[in-house]
Parts: structure tokens; C-alpha cells; sequence
């Protein structure tokens, strides 16, 4: 790693934990109801959002009620966004005159945005009209983030509350997450990129003259070429914020109009784990036992830094298979080094291997470089990154709620190592948390690794590999560990608009988003009515380094034992047989 590399890692590192207690801070008064600044100016809309929608704030839900309020919210944003696609040609904002999308596509996209997944089978800027784009994918960019963020605070509750029936009310967390944090801070965002030359209009695609004339595959000349615009700054700042990810246009974060600049760049990769990691800080805070809160972000970070570094190592020492070629891959003031393949020149190779951390370790899934040109084990990092469950970070509100599923298996096997009940933050954790906490892990496995089984066996799944061989297993691998863990990063070289992958990857992003809230909500409502046991002589604590190694070796293990003989059937024989040929 070279002193450019380690600086660039350094600021970004600190300028993220320099966010997390103001914004954190932030949000759980937010969630608390609480004075936080902008009640004076929200607070009216606020309840007149209640007052027309018909929701009444003060009524309060059992785990079932709240669970059958998201399911349902849920379920309508899904069929919307499947009808604009369905019907965009007969709709306005359609300058290019997009036709439908086919019933396949339409699904895939719908429940992938409905699942804050984004998974993207279609080129955006060839694909949708700008009605699709806004109220279709926008639209649910903002509420599938609200959704997780609630689930957390619901289950945040059930650890505070002592013989309660109650969790909270879904439309007021949903509201609150949108109105008083992901607006402000989108707009925020979307004006600072519009600053940087991220394009926001409604004009339709610009045309330009070509300086060299080319031809196209039928031999004819090519004299101008068609620039994509669109209201994209918007979208892409709910994308980051919220760890959507769906890019506006094909290349996502890697296209110009997107990601123009360093600094948009820089903008654009905090803002993936800005609020994930700033809830770690709410939690601590509305526990209140801010420890925490310091010990949960402490363990993602004892992860998230080695493999950052890792797979900005893997890429900055480049190909071995260049070597014997006298090609000089070392970085220097008028090269970056390394390997370059799929990586803008006006990022580079930190910025490009940061963000490719940072979007798998949160639940985002954009890119600024493509993550199949990467070499085997730089590769690995952003892979595994998301096979252990996308809780490092992970999804605003998801990423930290799967978290503490891990805390709640950790404590109930430090229990039983020294022989007493299994208790975190006053509540014995017991035989049905286990269960529900089992299925939070276990559910995102199973799609992974039964899609991927499938997709190397079915003959029409196999067909839509490009690259066969070891690679070609890695992008199917790579394909389903995004969608069942809710991430929406891809490698290239992998057809995955085809009636299998849509249906299939659809699948998997739905049970892998909604069978994780199900059991969250109930552990949420068994921990609510529950006494809170006073803290002994014999409680584990679970804020010591002792307890957040523990944690961090649960989660690991847990990773490795269920994804390793994959992965070493795909990246790590990959890395091998690279250097074996040397």
C-alpha cells in the first residue's frame, strides 16, 4: 500500500467516525421525539401527513400489528413501481419514449428497489423514462431506507421497554426517518453534487458532433454521439444515504453525469456509511448506555479495516501475470500502478478499492469501477463482504439489526460457556430469540447458496455465462450473494436479464429482505414483555474489548464456515492458478 493509498484511507476512515455521535445524536432524538431543530419547520407537516393518510400516531402496535403494517406498505410500493415499468410508454416524462418493460424485468426491478436492494438487470438511462425513475425508484429509494431504519428502532424498543405489549407505530418511525433525516440530508447532498456537475433536468438526451468520425457494426458512419441527462443529482443522493445504490444510469457511480469529480466522489462514498454507522451511536444512546453503541461500530470496524486495506493491497500490487511481460505496474508520480482494468483514471486505485468496500459493506451495491476486473482476492473482499450477512454497516437500519442478531447468538453462547442464562442489556435471551436470531443468519445463506446451485446446473442459466470457468462461477456467486444479502453490486460478464435470473435473483431478494424482518420484529415483541434483570456480579458485560473480539469472532466463523468452500472454488483457485502460471 503506498503513503497515497494510506492517506486517502486515513481521511476517510476519520472523517466518518467524526459523523457518527452529531448524527447519531441526530436521530435518536429524532426517534425519541425529541427537540433535534427542524421540529419547528417539520413538526406541522409532520402531522398533516398523519391527519390525511389517516394514520393515528398516538396508537401504538404489537410486533404483529407493526409487522403486518410494513408487509403491507411494502407490498403496495412493490406493485407500483411493477405498473410504472408495466405502463411507462402511455405516461408522461417519457421524452425518449421508453416502451414498457417486460413482465420479468419489471418484477426483478420492483422488488428490488422495494427490498432497498437495487439490483439493476437493465441499462437506467435505455431502459426507463424519467416518471419511472422518480416516482418509481426515488420514490421507494426514500422508503425502503425508512422501512429499516423503523424495523431497527422497533426492535431498539424491544430492549428498552420491560412488560410492554406494545413496539411502536410504523407510520410514525416511517414517516420520521423519511421527513426528519433522509430529506434534509438528501437535499443537502443533491445540491452539493449539482455543485460538482452531477446533471438534475428534464430536458431530454443531448446530441453532439463526434471530433473523429467512427463507424457502427453495420459499416456505416457514426457522426455524433447521444449524451444521456435526466433529474439524476436526486436520485443518486437518496441512493448513497439511504444504501440503495440503483444508478441512474447503466455504468452507475462510474459514469461522469454521476460521479464527476473527486470531491463528488468523496461525497458519494461517505454518504454510503454516514447513517449506518452513525445508528450505532442511536443505539447506544437510546439504551442509554452509550458503550454500546461504541462497541458495536468497533466490531464492523475491526472487520471493515483489514479488508479495506486488503483489497486496496491485492489491487495496487497488480497482475503477476504482467510481470514476465517487463510491464512496470509499481505507482509512481505519472502512473497509479496496480491494476487499472474497470477503474476510472480520475479515481484510481484507492478511491476505487474504498468504494468498493464501503458498497459491501453496506447493503448499497453502487460502484465507481467494475468489480469483475478486479484481480481474485481483491475481488473476494467485496464478495464475502456481503456473504456475512451485510452487517458490517450494512443496510441503513438492516446492517445493525442483523448486528445484534450476532450479539444475541454471541451472549447466548458465552452463556452457556460459563454456565449461566444468556442476558443483553437486562433481558434473558432464550430459546425463542435463538430461533428467531438463527433465521436472521441462516435465511440469506440458503438463498445464496441454493440460487447458486441452481444457476450452475440449469442449462438456460448456464447459457447467460460469458465467461465460463472459475470466473464465471464467481459471477454467479458474486450475483446471488448481492441478492440475498441485499446489496445490488454485480460482476460483469453475466446476463442476468433473462426470465431465470430475474425470477430467481427476484426471489432471493425478497425472502432475504422480508424473512429477516419477520423474525427481527418477533424478538422485538418477546423482548418487550420482559422484566429487565438487574445487572450482577455474574452479567457478561458487552461493551469490553474482551466481549467485542467475541462478537467479531462470531460473525466471522459463522461467514467462513458456510461460504468457504464456495469461495474456494471461485476467487481463491482463481489467485492460486494465477500465480501457479508465474
Amino acid at each position: 500500500m503506498s503513503w497515497n493509498d494510506l492517506i486517502q484511507s486515513v481521511i476517510f476512515l476519520g472523517v466518518l467516525l467524526l459523523l457518527v455521535k452529531p448524527l447519531g445524536t441526530y436521530m435518536a432524538r429524532v426517534y425519541e421525539g425529541k427537540p433535534a431543530g427542524l421540529n419547528v419547520w417539520l413538526g406541522p407537516l409532520e402531522n398533516g401527513i398523519y391527519r390525511l393518510s389517516g394514520a393515528h400516531p398516538e396508537q401504538e402496535m404489537s410486533w404483529k400489528t407493526y409487522t403486518a403494517a410494513v408487509m403491507l406498505f411494502n407490498i403496495i410500493g412493490l406493485i407500483v413501481v411493477y405498473g410504472l415499468q408495466r405502463f411507462q410508454a402511455h405516461l408522461p416524462l417519457n421524452p425518449m419514449s421508453m416502451p414498457a418493460v417486460s413482465p420479468d424485468l419489471s418484477f426483478n426491478t420492483a422488488v428490488s428497489f422495494a427490498t432497498n436492494t437495487n439490483w439493476q438487470s437493465y441499462g437506467g438511462e435505455t431502459t426507463l423514462s424519467y416518471l419511472t425513475q422518480m416516482l418509481g425508484l426515488t420514490v421507494q429509494n426514500f422508503v425502503s431506507a425508512a422501512t429499516g431504519m423503523a424495523v431497527l428502532i422497533a426492535f431498539i424498543r424491544g430492549f428498552i421497554r420491560k412488560q410492554a405489549g406494545t413496539i411502536g407505530n410504523f407510520w410514525v418511525d416511517l414517516v420520521r426517518s423519511t421527513l426528519y433525516i433522509l430529506i434534509p440530508l438528501s437535499l443537502i447532498l443533491a445540491l452539493l453534487l449539482v455543485s460538482q456537475g452531477v446533471v438534475q433536468t428534464f430536458k431530454p438526451s443531448a446530441k453532439t458532433a463526434l471530433l473523429q468520425t467512427t463507424k457502427d457494426a453495420d459499416g456505416k458512419p457514426v457522426t455524433e454521439q447521444v449524451l444521456a441527462l435526466g433529474p439524476a443529482a436526486s436520485q443518486i443522493a437518496i441512493k448513497q444515504l439511504g444504501t440503495n445504490g440503483g444508478g441512474f444510469f447503466n455504468v452507475n457511480s462510474a459514469h461522469p453525469f454521476e460521479n464527476p469529480t473527486p470531491l463528488s466522489n468523496f461525497l458519494e462514498v461517505i454518504s454510503i456509511l454516514a447513517i449506518s454507522a452513525a445508528l450505532c451511536y442511536t443505539f447506544g444512546y437510546m439504551v442509554r448506555d452509550k458503550r454500546q453503541g461504541w462497541a458495536l461500530l468497533a466490531a464492523m470496524l475491526i472487520i471493515f479495516i483489514p479488508c479495506l486495506w486488503i483489497c486496496v493491497h491485492f489491487e495496487q500490487i497488480g497482475n503477476p501475470a504482467f510481470d514476465h511481460l517487463g510491464i512496470d505496474q509499481k505507482a509512481a508520480a505519472f502512473q497509479p500502478g496496480g491494476n487499472m482494468e474497470g477503474k476510472e483514471a480520475r479515481f484510481g486505485i484507492a478511491n476505487s478499492a474504498i468504494w468498493a468496500t464501503a458498497t459491501t459493506a453496506a447493503s448499497n451495491g453502487s460502484v465507481n469501477s467494475m468489480h469483475d476486473s478486479y484481480m481474485p482476492l481483491g475481488g473476494l473482499i467485496p464478495m464475502w463482504l456481503m456473504q456475512l450477512g451485510e452487517v458490517i454497516f450494512g443496510g441503513v437500519g438492516s446492517g445493525l439489526y442483523g448486528m445484534l442478531a450476532f450479539v444475541i447468538v454471541a451472549v447466548f453462547i458465552a452463556g452457556l460457556m460459563i454456565g449461566r442464562t444468556p442476558e443483553y442489556l437486562g433481558k434473558k435471551i432464550e430459546s425463542y430469540e435463538m430461533k428467531m436470531a438463527a433465521l436472521i443468519l441462516l435465511i440469506p445463506h440458503m438463498c445464496v447458496l441454493i440460487g447458486t446451485a441452481l444457476a450452475v446446473v440449469l442449462p438456460k442459466a448456464k447459457a447467460a455465462i460469458f465467461n465460463p470457468g472459475i470466473h464465471g462461477f464467481s459471477e454467479v456467486l458474486y450475483a446471488f450473494s448481492s441478492a440475498g444479502n441485499n446489496n445490488g453490486s454485480a460482476f460483469a460478464g453475466l446476463g442476468t436479464n433473462t426470465f431465470f435470473y430475474n425470477i430467481a435473483l427476484g426471489l432471493a431478494m425478497f425472502f432475504s429482505r422480508y424473512w429477516l424482518v419477520i423474525p427481527t420484529l418477533a424478538i422485538a415483541g418477546s423482548l418487550c414483555r420482559k422484566k429487565i434483570v438487574p445487572a450482577s456480579q455474574g452479567t457478561l458485560p458487552t461493551h469490553t474489548p474482551l466481549f467485542i473480539v467475541f462478537l467479531v469472532m462470531v460473525v466471522l466463523i459463522v461467514g467462513a464456515l458456510t461460504f468457504f468452500p464456495a469461495l474456494a472454488l471461485g476467487p481463491i483457485v482463481e489467485h492460486l492458478m494465477l500465480h501457479a502460471g508465474q
